[in-house]
This record gives C-alpha cells, structure tokens and sequence, in this order.
C-alpha cells in the first residue's frame, strides 16, 4: 500500500503517526470514513488513541519495532499505523453542497506540495480539493502526513480528465481562477473589483510549469500574487495560502 497501485488493488491507504490516525479514527466515528486496522508498538504516549480505536471497534494489533517500520515510509517510524479505505468519492460527489471555494490541482508531481495545499485549503474553509489530470496521488503516504489530518476533513477527489473536473466546478457555479505568475492582472487588483468574494475554484499548476495554455483557455480569468520585493516567485503551497486566503476574507467579509 505504499505503492499506488497497491492501494488501489487493496482500496486502502496507510496513515501514519499520532496526529493523522487520531484525525482517521474521528473520521471513522462520524462514519465519513473506515479505518480497517490500527497497528501500534504499544508505546506509552499512543495509549489513549488506542483505547478511541478499540471503542470505536477498530481491531488494534501490538507489533514489532521491525514489524511497524515495514509500514512505515519515513526514516523514524512513529510505531503507530492505521489502514484506513481508499474513499471513492466522486468529484460531482465533493461538489454537490454548493461549494463557495474549491482548489483544484492539476499536474502536481510533488506528494508534499499536493498534501500541504490540502492542508491549507483546509485552514483557508474550502469546500473540497481536487486533484486533476496527472497530479500525484492525494493518498500517497507523504501527501497523507504533509495534508497532517487535514485529508479527513473535506472532500478530495479526483478524475484524470481535466475538461471534465474544470466542467464539474463550473456546472455547480464555480468561477474558474487560475494562479499564474505570468497573468496580466493580479490579485489586489481583484480584491478591489470585489470578484474574489465570488464562488471561485482557483485552479493550481505544476511546480516547475504553472498551468498549460490548454488549461488556462478554458479557465474565466487567470491572476498573479503580485511580488513587491525581489524574490523571483513564491513556492506553490505559498501561492495557494496567500489566493485562498484572499478569497475566504472576501467572501466572509
């Protein structure tokens, strides 16, 4: 299951560590999730999580140091994994309660900037994340710990075909804004017209490339985080704080 094709063929994905599994054994009591298993070393401090997990009918099993760090994908083990099902949901699913502000990823190759941008998206009140087209895995282990439980606390879905996740957003009234550090207009000047307090999908490209042309020509506006001092750019999970955060206080302004 550390292996995307293992957690497909299992529909199941690893969760690691005290924070995450206590956020996945929440889940699972407002049954928006199942945890199958919780695998634990029986150190001290894991105690009452695994007293939550055993109420809540999870089977809690006691094993080897060794034991856990196969589980594991980091360099120090935790000794605490849960086995959690892969949810199913769809992205018309992760759309369908009238969403006000939603982040959609599309072609993100890195694990930890595709689970801090749930994070943040998270914090900022989105509605939901999508992943698009060939963006990496939100289950993958390192995007799991990076979302650090946030994974559990919206939607996240995803479908392959782009058009199709960008038609979703649209079709339930979603304006599509693109974050392009090369857009002509920035995001200042759309605070002031009052457009981010608008019902936005702001739509997030790859790291090394920003948004394809394909992409940014079926989007209603693209915009860029203006630069005042001399940094080059600002990191994708940066730039998705500061275009979420800007629209969560328009629209609750």
């Amino acid at each position: 299951m550390t292996k995307r094709q293992g957690r497909e063929k299992a529909g199941a994905f690893l969760v690691e560590g005290a924070q995450a599994v206590g956020e996945a054994l929440a889940a699972h009591r407002t049954g928006s999730l199942r945890v199958r298993d919780v695998f634990s070393t029986g150190q001290q401090q894991h105690r009452p999580l695994l007293e939550h997990a055993a109420d809540a009918a999870v089977p809690v099993h006691t094993v080897t140091e060794r034991a856990a760090a196969g589980l594991s994908e980091t360099i120090t083990p935790q000794g605490l994994v849960a086995v959690c099902d892969l949810p199913g949901a769809s992205v018309h699913a992760a759309l369908a309660a009238q969403p006000r502000l939603v982040a959609v990823l599309v072609g993100i190759a890195d694990p930890g900037n595709a689970g801090t941008v749930v994070r943040v998206a998270d914090a900022a009140g989105a509605d939901a994340v999508l992943f698009a087209g060939d963006t990496v895995d939100a289950f993958n282990g390192k995007a799991v710990r990076a979302s650090t439980g946030s994974l559990f606390h919206l939607p996240v879905a995803r479908d392959r075909d782009v058009p199709a996740v960008l038609g979703a957003c649209r079709a339930v009234g979603l304006r599509l804004v693109g974050a392009d550090g090369n857009a002509a207009a920035d995001l200042d000047e759309a605070d002031r017209s009052g457009a981010l307090s608008l019902p936005t999908a702001w739509v997030f490209g790859s790291e090394a490339h920003g948004l394809a042309d394909p992409v940014l020509a079926e989007l209603d506006t693209a915009l860029r985080v203006p630069i005042h001092g001399r940094a080059e750019s600002l990191n994708l999970a940066t730039a998705a704080a500061v275009c979420l955060y800007a629209s969560a206080r328009a629209q609750r302004a």
